[in-house]
């Protein structure tokens, strides 16, 4: 297929910087999108590609299936969040660099407010029950929303036999050998450049197609060049504001407060744990829990679980935990500060320097990335690398659904070789029963995941509300 050119977000369909911005869709449209989008990032990246598959790709068809891929084999490679990265790369393409702030500040917004209240009620009373209740009806939910994702994203990236089993690969990787996970993509890459070089029939994706069999063609085609040009220019200016944003906050509060204060500590702590976090946030939580429980002494030991447990039940990323440690942290070393205060100015504080370089990274690299899409050794690079997304996916699922389904798990030994199997004595009924509903609702009934989400919501506060009364 001839490979043209669309007017993109800021140009005109020649290539040169338009007065009017050319957005591919209404601004205000894609506003509400991402903020519909926004309730419903639970259960970590796997539970999030999946709700984006679904809205962008499959029922609005802003954008085309190989085309979302391409993005998520280049989030994939970058340190933090790739599912928050990769909205701020699909707002980028849907209506330029104000189209990937919004998407990027609303994809982790909901998960703040809700993380920051749940902190407040831990340091304030220390009983979450009813919050728990409501959200642990949203977890077994995920699980029916990521099976989707997994059979959906499988079924067009894997269209030949090596590409499956470079998924497999990686999935067994990942839950079985404990493979670093920079090391599964290096090796993806690595396969993926192999099979285009010396198998290039491989190289066919099950999405070759741009229309799917409702013939409907995406806005975003798959196969259009981007006119916004890669420019060196162009990433030192975004590499320049992402500084100073970064560090003008860090150095308010840090003239504020102090160089040796809490804040000073965490702002610091958090901005190099944000440029390490390559393979999501189970990656750097154990590094995170080791400093913050042993070092600094923001936590006691075992609150780090219960900051997660938290992370889990409300939507966004993952690495949200940061801002539950931040703010236990400073409630509790709040320094001059009144304790509220502090702990608020702590947790936004550490989620403004986590989630500022995600923003630079997309903005800086996606206009190279987009012109390199033609790069027959880095197409197939990239196709290698989202093969093994669809295992690493498979892998988060798996461990999602046993620490939801179960309440312990004991870890088998084989050599090299280990394994998590769950106890079924410690099996959860009205969990098992949420994800059934949530199965049939959204494969049998083709219900929407908001009104899912909410049937499962209330189930799970009904449960946990029936169980405080019988205890």
């Amino acid at each position: 297929m001839r490979r043209g050119r669309i007017a993109w977000p800021g140009r005109s369909a020649t290539g040169q910087s338009g007065a009017a911005r050319a957005d591919v869709i209404p601004f205000a449209t894609a506003a509400r999108a991402w903020f519909a989008i926004s309730l419903q990032t639970f259960g970590g990246p796997a539970g999030q590609i999946a709700v984006m598959q679904r809205t962008l790709v499959d029922e609005k068809r802003w954008i085309g299936q190989r085309r979302f891929l391409h993005a998520l084999s280049y989030c994939t490679l970058l340190p933090g969040p790739e599912a928050q990265q990769l909205a701020i790369y699909v707002g980028w393409l849907l209506n330029g660099v104000r189209g990937g702030l919004v998407a990027g500040i609303l994809f982790v917004l909901p998960g703040v407010v809700a993380l920051l209240g749940l902190s407040a009620l831990y340091v304030a009373a220390g009983d979450t029950v009813v919050v728990t209740a409501l959200f642990s009806g949203l977890a077994p939910a995920v699980l029916a929303i990521v099976a989707q994702a997994v059979i959906r994203v499988g079924g067009r990236a894997l269209g030949h036999p090596a590409l499956t089993a470079l998924a497999v690969a990686a999935f067994a990787a990942l839950a079985v050998f404990a493979v670093p996970f920079p090391l599964v993509i290096a090796a993806a890459a690595l396969i993926g450049w192999a099979l285009g070089r010396w198998a290039p029939t491989t190289m066919h994706r099950a999405s070759a197609h741009a229309h799917d069999a409702d013939g409907t063609a995406p806005l975003i085609p798959d196969d259009a060049l981007h006119t916004e040009l890669p420019s060196r220019a162009h990433a030192v200016k975004v590499i320049a504001v992402g500084v100073v944003a970064w560090a003008v906050p860090v150095v308010a509060v840090a003239a504020w407060t102090g160089t040796g204060s809490i804040f000073t500590d965490q702002a610091l702590f958090f901005s190099g744990a944000a440029l390490v976090t390559f393979g999501g946030a189970y990656a750097v939580l154990a590094y995170v829990a080791h400093k913050a429980v042993e070092v600094y002494g923001w936590l006691a030991p075992g609150e780090m679980v219960r900051g997660l447990a938290l992370a889990e039940t409300t939507p966004g990323p993952l690495i949200m935990v940061v801002q539950f440690v931040a703010f236990v942290g400073a409630y509790r070393h709040p320094g001059t500060l009144e304790p509220w205060v502090a702990a608020v100015l702590a947790a936004l504080l550490t989620t403004w320097v986590t989630f500022v370089p995600c923003f630079v990274l997309v903005f800086v690299g996606a206009p190279w990335v987009e012109r390199l899409r033609g790069n027959h050794p880095l197409s197939s690079a990239l196709t290698g690398i989202t093969a093994a997304v669809v295992g690493v996916i498979a892998n988060l699922a798996v461990f999602f659904a046993v620490h939801t389904l179960f309440g312990a798990t004991t870890r088998l030994l084989l050599g090299p070789a280990h394994l998590d199997v769950p106890d079924w004595v410690t099996l959860r009924p009205v969990a098992v029963a949420i994800a059934v509903v949530a199965a049939v609702l959204l494969f049998r009934l083709k219900w929407p995941v908001l009104r899912t989400l909410a049937v499962c919501a209330a189930l799970g506060l009904t449960a946990g509300l029936v169980a405080v009364g019988l205890s």
